[in-house]
C-alpha cells in the first residue's frame, strides 16, 4: 500500500499515513486469528490503539477492501473518506463474477527470462507484462507474498466470509473512491456495481488494460482518480 500510496503525496503533506501489516503477514501474529471476523477486531483493536477517536480516512485494497467496508459500519462517524482498490466484494472466489483471463499487454520474451516461481507469481494477476510493472511487483507485492504465515491464512482462507451483509443501515455518504480493474480475473469489476448505491458520493471507475494490480498498470489514472478522492475529501464541509 506505501508503494502505491506514498508517491501521491507532497513532502510534508500534513496527512499521517499508517499502514499496518494483517494478522499473519509481515510483522502481525496471526496467533489467535481463525477467520475474517478475527481479523476485522485485530484491525478495530488497532484503530483504537494508533488513532483514537480521531477522525481518519481509510483506503482498502482487495481482501482489505473487504475489511474496509466492515470497518466503516463500525466506525463510520469517523471515517471521512473511504477508497476501495480492486476490493473483494464477494468472498467465495466460485461465487464471484469475474472476466475471463485476459492479458492486455503481454510480453512473453519478458516472461521467458523469469525463474519459474517468479514467473508464476507474477503471470497469476498481471494484465500488463512489461519491464515496469514487473518492477513495481517485485518491490510492492512480492515482499508481502514471502512475507506470510501460512498456518493463519490457511485458517482465515476456511472462514474467510463475514457473516451478516456488510452494507446495512443508512448508506455511507462521505467521499468514496472505487476503483476496479476491467481485466481483474481475481475479483471482477460487476461485484462491486453492486455497492454503488450504498455509497452516494462514490466515484466508480473500471480501467481498461488493468487487473488486480491496476495501481502500477495504470499509475497514472490511478493517481489522478486518488488525488480528486482526497480533494473531495477536503473540500467537504465540516463542523
Amino acid at each position: 500500500m506505501s508503494g502505491c500510496l506514498e508517491p501521491l503525496f507532497e513532502p510534508g503533506e500534513p496527512i499521517r499515513r499508517l499502514y499496518p501489516d494483517l494478522p499473519g503477514l509481515g510483522a502481525s501474529s496471526g496467533d489467535g486469528v481463525s477467520s475474517t471476523r478475527d481479523v476485522l477486531d485485530r484491525v478495530d483493536a488497532f484503530i483504537d490503539e494508533a488513532i483514537g477517536d480521531e477522525p481518519f480516512l481509510l483506503v482498502g485494497e482487495s481482501y482489505g477492501g473487504y475489511l474496509s467496508r466492515a470497518l466503516v459500519q463500525r466506525r463510520r462517524a469517523q471515517v471521512l473518506g473511504l477508497a476501495l482498490i480492486c476490493p473483494m466484494v464477494v468472498a467465495e472466489a466460485s461465487a464471484r463474477r469475474v472476466p475471463p483471463r485476459t492479458v492486455r499487454r503481454p510480453d512473453p520474451e519478458l516472461i521467458a527470462r523469469l525463474e519459474p516461481v517468479e514467473a508464476a507469481e507474477f503471470t497469476d494477476v498481471a494484465v500488463v507484462e512489461s519491464a515496469e510493472t514487473l518492477e513495481r511487483f517485485r518491490a510492492e507485492v512480492a515482499p508481502g507474498l514471502a512475507a506470510g504465515d501460512p498456518a493463519p491464512v490457511a485458517r482465515i482462507r476456511a472462514d474467510y466470509g463475514l457473516e451478516e451483509p456488510i452494507e446495512r443501515g443508512e448508506p455511507f455518504t462521505a467521499p468514496t473512491l472505487i476503483l476496479a480493474g476491467r481485466q481483474d480475473w481475481i475479483v471482477g469489476y460487476r461485484d462491486q456495481w453492486r455497492l454503488v448505491e450504498r455509497y452516494p458520493a462514490a466515484t466508480f471507475a473500471v480501467l481498461d488494460v488493468a487487473g488486480h494490480n491496476l495501481q502500477f498498470e495504470r499509475p497514472d489514472l490511478f493517481g489522478a482518480l486518488l488525488r480528486d478522492w482526497l480533494d473531495r475529501v477536503a473540500g467537504e464541509p465540516r463542523s
